[in-house]
């Protein structure tokens, strides 16, 4: 173990240079060759803000964001040193570590060899689907280059044209040496959206643990997705839209955001139906009461309307579940847990590995950031063969999870729904999570992900999630971005990509940086997206990119062209100060009324959001002049909707905010998603929120659990009392917005 102060350097991921305590007499960097350098890398030198100005990035931030990316820039010989090696790094490799090619277009690979050598190349395809192909030597001159005193040609090879869809691999050779590198061909473009276009579709929104029946253990669950899906799939919904499903801490306490996981690979297993797992038929009697006694004392909190509590939930169904991982499965069920453990791989290896580790470890032990106990490293090969029941019961929860979700999925298929399930993706993970331990190595370090200010956050925002290495995760040949998407995607419909502009830039911020001293890093796009549509095509999903915020506008068309759908959202579709017409919102989108980041619509109308902003000190103005401004925003909506019939002249329905009373708020969030359905756009959503009457908030930006219960809310009426999927059939209001959303589609 590394002394105190040095474990902290190593568990921030601060490169700490040697001998760099003090700049003092330090010779002044070079601005010119800073920025020279910072461009090759892909690490911007300046941004446009919020307020349409460019601003530049402090020389002392690019320094850092460079040190993170392991290019030392503290001085100009250092700075010298590292230009003449960006442009060397590609001689160095005998091939590129990662090729992305769209199918049909010839890909040109570059091999590295001694001067004067001849060189070949084959493409082994995947699984070995054929024999090897021949790439074919191009006549392309490029003069060699001396590296560390030999001399090297380049010789160009054309990949052919006619290569599947698919992961394979490039092998070189030469005078006896040779290299591998992936070759990933991607689709040109993803086709899984196209027969939305002939017939668009709707589906309803929501976050799945706030959505409980009256089976629930006190959150929803994977058997309360089923039953959602079917009920909705009834109605001639074509999706179920939920939120994260990814894992969070193995043990409580866990975390409340479904933004912040431990991993995006796997999923939490407190989504878990205790009942639904076959075992517990033959678990004997006295664990089987065990089993309904915990069952019973959770079952408790379906009835309190005001805050969910994960950790007492999920004590309840560990404690049940480490029952059923030890009674004996027959002999088909447990060549299906083999299975799945196979085709998962080390992947899942490693996440019950770091799971059952951190059930005795807090987040910030040391042994987290010694790197003599790195993954893979004989002191966490010790602890896994110390763990190996531990690891088993985390590896199985991951199996019941993958069956509940493919039984969801299977749910809403049979109800008609044409996509079914449709997942969120988050951005990142925790800084403490199991990523980040376990894929350390493509991750970077002393960087967090967040955001430059806006008129929102005008000190900028610090997500606390550490950001993929562009570099290392090319030659990691992608295999993580990839395990992740295909682990996802296994049973599901629809995947949403939250902040999709991430696969472009990220806004970095150094540790120790206000969220303002970041600086964004560029991503190879290309390959990303490619990978991207690559995995949804083989899954038929649909994938749903959420493209709000700043952009550059070229951004929405690639995304498109490349079958991407954009998001919209009613109350951010603007034409200068106007609301935008519904017949010009993109016709590659989802669009909805509403979203998770904003009020229930209910709560949204009365200024409910206004309210509580200023309860909290939010408000950088008065409440007066907020709420105002608030007012002016609805009245123009309300004029649209009057404008197109939607609602009467005399201005009933225009909400609570406005004086018309609850049928009239129930009237116009109908009207908002009638006019929704006046769009082009392929998929409309709606939330789930909106068809109860929900008013209250699930997240509060800018505050802490101790001021409001972020993700913690479940799902209630208007007067907060909880909202059952088992009433969902018999709620006038539910169905009334049901087939307001089906009538004017038809329409």
């Amino acid at each position: 173990m590394k002394a105190p102060d040095q474990q902290y350097a190593q568990f921030s991921g601060t490169p700490v240079p040697p001998g760099d305590g003090d700049a003092a007499g330090r010779e002044p960097v070079d601005q010119d060759l800073l920025q020279r350098l910072a461009d090759a890398h892909g690490v911007g030198t300046s941004f446009h803000g919020w307020d349409g100005l460019p601003h530049s990035v402090a020389p002392e931030t690019l320094t850092k964001v460079l040190a993170a990316l392991g290019v030392p820039a503290r001085t100009n010989e250092l700075i010298e040193t590292a230009l003449a090696e960006a442009e060397l790094a590609p001689w160095r490799r005998m091939l590129p570590p990662a090729v992305v090619v769209q199918q049909g277009e010839t890909a040109l690979v570059p091999v590295h060899v001694r001067d004067g050598a001849t060189a070949r190349l084959t493409v082994v395809l995947e699984e070995g689907a054929g024999e090897p192909v021949e790439a074919v030597q191009q006549d392309i001159w490029v003069t060699p280059q001396d590296v560390d005193g030999v001399p090297t040609g380049r010789a160009t090879f054309a990949v052919p044209q006619g290569l599947p869809l698919g992961w394979h691999t490039l092998q070189a050779e030469s005078d006896g040496v040779t290299a591998e590198g992936a070759l990933v061909v991607v689709p040109a473009r993803l086709t899984t959206a196209d027969s939305l276009v002939e017939r668009r579709g709707w589906g309803l929104a929501t976050q799945l643990y706030s959505v409980r029946s009256k089976r629930s253990w006190g959150i929803g669950d994977f058997a309360d997705l089923a039953d959602l899906a079917t009920l909705s799939g009834a109605r001639g919904a074509d999706y179920v839209l939920v939120n994260p499903l990814h894992a969070a801490e193995p043990v409580p306490p866990v975390q409340p955001s479904p933004y912040s996981p431990s991993t995006r690979r796997f999923f939490n297993p407190l989504y878990i139906r205790v009942e639904a797992i076959p075992e517990i038929a033959y678990l004997k009697p006295r664990k089987r009461a065990t089993v309904d006694r915990l069952q019973e004392q959770v079952q408790v909190l379906n009835t309190d309307g005001e805050r969910l509590d994960r950790n007492t939930v999920y004590s309840a169904k560990l404690q049940a579940l480490e029952l059923l991982y030890h009674a004996r499965r027959s002999p088909a069920r447990q060549a299906a847990f083999d299975e799945f453990c196979r085709i998962s791989g080390s992947g899942l290896e490693d996440f019950a590995l770091w799971s059952a580790i951190r059930e005795d470890l807090a987040p910030d032990d040391p042994l987290w950031a010694d790197p003599d106990c790195a993954l893979g490293s004989p002191e966490a090969e010790s602890l896994r063969r110390k763990l190996a029941d531990r690891i088993g019961f985390h590896r199985w929860l991951q199996w019941i999870c993958d069956e509940q979700l493919e039984n969801a999925q299977q749910a809403a298929r049979r109800a008609g729904m044409r996509l079914g399930v449709v997942h969120d993706l988050a951005v990142g993970v925790d800084l403490s999570s199991a990523d980040a331990w376990t894929l350390r190595d493509v991750l970077a370090p002393g960087i967090s992900v967040g955001a430059p200010p806006d008129m929102y956050n005008q000190l900028g925002q610090d997500w606390n999630q550490p950001p993929w290495h562009p570099a290392r995760l090319a030659e990691a040949g992608y295999a993580p971005f990839r395990n992740m998407l295909s682990t996802v995607l296994r049973h599901a419909g629809g995947i949403r990509v939250d902040h999709v502009l991430g696969l472009f830039r990220l806004w970095w911020v150094p540790a120790g940086n206000s969220p303002r001293d970041g600086a964004y890093v560029t991503y190879d796009h290309e390959a990303l997206i490619g990978i991207l549509a690559l995995e949804a095509q083989r899954g038929g999903a649909v994938v749903i990119g959420e493209d709000l915020g700043t952009f550059e506008p070229w951004v929405r068309d690639y995304l498109a062209a490349r079958g991407i759908l954009g998001t919209s959202i009613l109350w951010f579709e603007n034409d200068g100060d106007s609301p935008l017409p519904p017949e010009r919102y993109r016709t590659q989108a989802l669009s909805s009324v509403n979203t998770h980041d904003l009020p229930p619509t209910a709560g949204y109308l009365a200024g409910d959001h206004v309210a509580l902003r200023s309860r909290l000190g939010l408000l950088e103005r008065s409440e007066a002049e907020e709420r105002a401004e608030h007012t002016a925003t609805l009245e123009k909506m309300m004029g649209l909707l009057r404008e197109r019939g939607l609602l009467p002249e005399d201005g009933a329905g225009a909400g609570v905010g406005s004086g018309g009373g609850p049928g009239s708020e129930e009237r116009t969030i109908e009207a908002l998603h009638r006019l929704l359905a006046q769009t082009p756009s392929v998929l409309l959503g709606v939330a789930l929120v909106d068809a109860v009457g929900e008013r209250r908030v699930q997240n509060q930006p800018g505050t802490t659990e101790a001021l409001y219960p972020n993700w913690q809310v479940p799902l209630g009426d208007p007067a907060g009392k909880p909202v059952f999927i088992d009433d969902l059939p018999g709620n006038p209001r539910f169905n009334s917005l049901l087939d307001a959303m089906a009538e004017a589609l038809r329409g």
